[in-house]
């Protein structure tokens, strides 16, 4: 075994793929490929993966995430088509949109390309950065005065460490504490949660504490696993939803790859705009591209 092998766990019937990310003599620190998941295995529990295809638990979490991505954009072609049909009828003149801008930090690099890969498709302003959750707070209160964001995601991995039943303390998760510390650090930026929305945490992660701690969509309710699309979903229908109107948390819940298990949050506006008059050739402003914090 060494760094960057695919593996799964025996000792759970090989039920989620990881990657080994630190060897400590015979123990391997393992990240989720498809769900936010960060745990440590016996190395001699391990077996390594060479076809992830092959996995019947892989092979679902990517149609999943390829079904996830598909709703997204078939529910943005809709709301485009539903704006273009006022304009040819002469209820609205032609526009130009204004998104909400994201601001998306992910404790995973491989999770943050493709994150910042469902933004550009769908043409979002996006600016993605890679830093360990630990930093995750000092990355917000440096980044949030120069990126000046509508939705700042804060995300990586986490989990409930092995053993532990009691998940009202913090001490039970590995990435909460750091996840909690950061969103206390974008609110004491901005305090009101229609004005700066806050995605926050991974799987298993202390929904109650997230929430609490002031963010308007956390994870996990019932400490499950969450797929690594799922902050990007609630995020993309924040972006995209009229800033008159709140977002349909039943709708974008349950539209979740994890689901109300996994993800919840509280009444929130929106932030899509429309402008006039649209008298350039590009309707967005570009995406910034993804880069490394610290």
């Amino acid at each position: 075994m060494k760094l960057g092998d695919l593996v799964v766990r025996k000792s759970y019937g090989g039920d989620v793929l990881f990657r080994i990310a630190a060897l400590l003599q015979n123990t391997a620190v393992l990240r989720g490929t498809d769900y936010r998941l960060l745990a440590d295995a016996p190395v001699g529990d391990l077996e390594q993966v060479r076809n992830p295809d092959e996995l019947r638990g892989p092979r679902t979490a990517r149609v999943q995430a390829s079904e996830s991505v598909r709703r997204m954009q078939a529910e943005r072609a809709h709301a485009q088509e539903g704006i273009e049909e006022e304009a040819s009828s002469g209820q609205r003149k032609p526009y130009f949109e204004m998104p909400g801008k994201v601001l998306h930090l992910d404790g995973d690099v491989n999770y943050l390309k493709k994150s910042m890969a469902v933004y550009r498709q769908l043409r979002m302003p996006a600016e993605g950065v890679h830093c360990h959750e630990s930093q995750m707070a000092a990355a917000v209160a440096d980044l949030l005065p120069k990126v000046m964001p509508d939705i700042v995601v804060i995300t990586g991995h986490d989990g409930v460490y092995k053993n532990r039943t009691d998940y009202e303390q913090l001490s039970s998760y590995k990435n909460t504490g750091n996840f909690i510390q950061a969103v206390r650090t974008a609110r004491s930026y901005d305090k009101s949660r229609d004005s700066l929305i806050v995605v926050a945490g991974a799987c298993q992660s202390h929904f109650e504490a997230l929430m609490s701690a002031g963010a308007n969509f956390a994870s996990s309710p019932a400490r499950i696993m969450i797929h690594a699309l799922d902050p990007v979903y609630v995020a993309v229908r924040a972006a995209f939803t009229p800033f008159r109107e709140t977002i349909d948390l039943p709708d974008v819940i349950s539209h979740t790859i994890s689901g109300m298990r996994g993800v919840g949050g509280v009444e929130s506006l929106g932030k899509y705009r429309i402008g006039l008059p649209n008298i350039k050739p590009t309707n967005i402003v570009p995406t910034i591209p993804a880069s490394e914090f610290g």
